[in-house]
């Protein structure tokens, strides 16, 4: 159970059908039954009536709306309260080129200097490298050592893709995958990956992406799609219970993300630079 779905309840119960619901939240109207129904199953009871194309709020429906309208008024609250908090905060601008290495370097913001707040844009190799050199993001993550004057540069983690496979599928059955295997097929994929939506166009040209630009109605859609996937390595990302995990060429999948930040930088973003680096010079002793 999250937020969205909650959000979702609450859209039904307000415009009274199931379509209408989906229209205000741009979504369709198979993902919102799905979603509202693994709601019913995380909570263990029906909250609707259904008759034919109609619904309606059945007794636990209204009853958990009334909780549902409070969880989310204090979510707004709570959200508020935070951005204000946010406006008083240190913040830096960050440019990357995938979520998972500003996931990592959030954690270890987090962990070092709790009061930093870290702003995000997720851009191609080339912004990365021209805003930063520009002054207008204060720390980047590359797919590469920036080789320019003031400017240092430390290796921050590497990501290996693999491919996740319904068990259904033709190609579960195999040990490994090369680009032949793969490349006709039809894929799910997060619109959000950054670069990796250009390696995988580039390596298998001949394949159909389905974009996805909400990724908790991508995890949704994961496993009930049949449609190949891609899982990786990043411990906050993986989720390989919906199928089989096989392994990519390292030319396609695998990435080593760098921390970049100009010397005359804002303080603040020079000491994340230097605990990220003496993070990474303990890891190899």
């Amino acid at each position: 159970m999250n937020f969205e779905q909650l959000r979702q309840l609450e859209a039904v119960a307000e415009f009274g059908t199931v379509s209408a619901a989906a229209d205000e939240l741009i979504m369709s109207q198979s993902a919102l039954s799905r979603s509202l129904a693994r709601l019913e199953k995380d909570l263990g009871i029906a909250l609707f009536d259904r008759h034919g194309r109609s619904i309606s709020l059945n007794r636990a429906g209204a009853t958990a709306l009334e909780y549902v309208h409070s969880i989310l008024r204090e979510e707004r609250l709570m959200r508020a309260a935070l951005n204000e908090l946010a406006n008083r905060a240190q913040t830096l601008t960050v440019g990357t080129v995938a979520p998972a290495p500003l996931w990592r370097l959030t954690a270890l913001a987090v962990e070092r200097f709790p009061g930093l707040l870290l702003s995000s844009q997720t851009i191609g190799q080339s912004d990365v490298e021209r805003r930063l050199i520009s002054a207008e993001i204060d720390l980047a993550i590359s797919l590469q050592p920036l080789h320019y004057p003031a400017i240092n540069s430390v290796p921050l983690m590497s990501e290996q893709l693999s491919v996740l496979v319904p068990e259904s599928h033709r190609l579960a059955a195999q040990k490994t995958l090369t680009r032949d295997d793969l490349d006709g097929e039809t894929f799910l994929l997060y619109a959000g990956v950054g670069f990796w939506l250009e390696r995988v166009q580039m390596a298998l040209p001949h394949s159909t992406l389905i974009l996805q630009e909400d990724f908790s109605v991508f995890q949704q859609l994961v496993p009930t799609s049949g449609l190949l996937s891609f899982t990786t390595d990043a411990v906050f990302l993986t989720d390989t219970t919906s199928g089989v995990v096989l392994p990519l060429p390292d030319e396609i999948s695998r990435a080593t993300y760098h921390l970049l930040v100009r010397g005359d930088g804002p303080r603040e973003a020079v000491r994340l630079f230097e605990w990220v680096a003496a993070q990474s010079e303990s890891r190899h002793n």
